[in-house]
């Protein structure tokens, strides 16, 4: 019997000394001890990951400026696109070149303006109609002078000599304005005789003779 508590006791003792161990073991990895007795410091340490070149420059810059889409490309490729933007381009030449022809138009009109302004209206003195007739027989006139059929001339039974008379065809609204420096005509229906060159003018000297409207016009 001794020996057999001396067995059991031998037993104990192992048993309680290995649950020693293994707490021990279990406290020292707890508290960052190594179990093989190295310390932290002693281990390896692993190398920490290097940032690379690549990784160090900056982000691109995306544009604002939308890129052209395939859709817009064959728009503009196609000939309806390109008509669109030949259109386009020349309303806006069209606007660009508005102004400056604008400004010149108002310039040229302001010069027509004013040499209108500048031109004084001959005033009317009397009108009428009547028949005219032409002759070119190399003669004296009635106020000296020699005849001459090619000058802008003309007889009238009243008017003073010098007066202007304007001599309108109304068949084709051709008019000459003639110097009174003869009398005549003494031919009833008729109140002018132009010379050949005045009533070549303004018809046909075949006629002889037609009617004519006339403004006597002031000096």
């Amino acid at each position: 019997m001794a020996a057999g508590a001396a067995v059991i006791a031998a037993a104990s003792t192992t048993a309680w000394a290995a649950v020693a161990n293994d707490d021990a073991s279990k406290a020292t990895t707890a508290a960052g001890v190594s179990p093989l007795g190295t310390s932290p410091e002693a281990r390896p340490s692993q190398p920490r990951p290097s940032v690379s070149a690549d990784a160090a420059k900056p982000a691109p810059s995306v544009s604002s400026t939308p890129a052209a889409t395939p859709q817009a490309a064959a728009d503009a490729g196609s000939p309806d696109g390109a008509k669109a933007a030949r259109l386009t381009a020349n309303a806006a030449e069209a606007r660009t070149g508005a102004a400056p022809k604008t400004a010149a138009r108002q310039k040229g009109e302001t010069v027509k303006s004013e040499k209108q302004a500048a031109k004084p209206k001959t005033r009317v003195l009397s009108r009428g109609t009547c028949g005219a007739s032409y002759y070119n027989e190399g003669q004296q006139t009635a106020n000296g002078e020699r005849f001459n059929p090619s000058a802008l001339t003309a007889a009238h039974k009243t008017l003073p000599f010098g007066s202007k008379v304007r001599v309108t065809n109304p068949a084709n609204g051709d008019s000459v304005t003639v110097r009174i420096n003869d009398r005549g005509p003494f031919v009833g229906g008729r109140c002018l005789d132009l010379s050949e060159a005045a009533f070549s003018s303004i018809g046909n000297t075949g006629a002889g003779v037609m009617t004519v409207k006339y403004e006597v016009l002031a000096r």
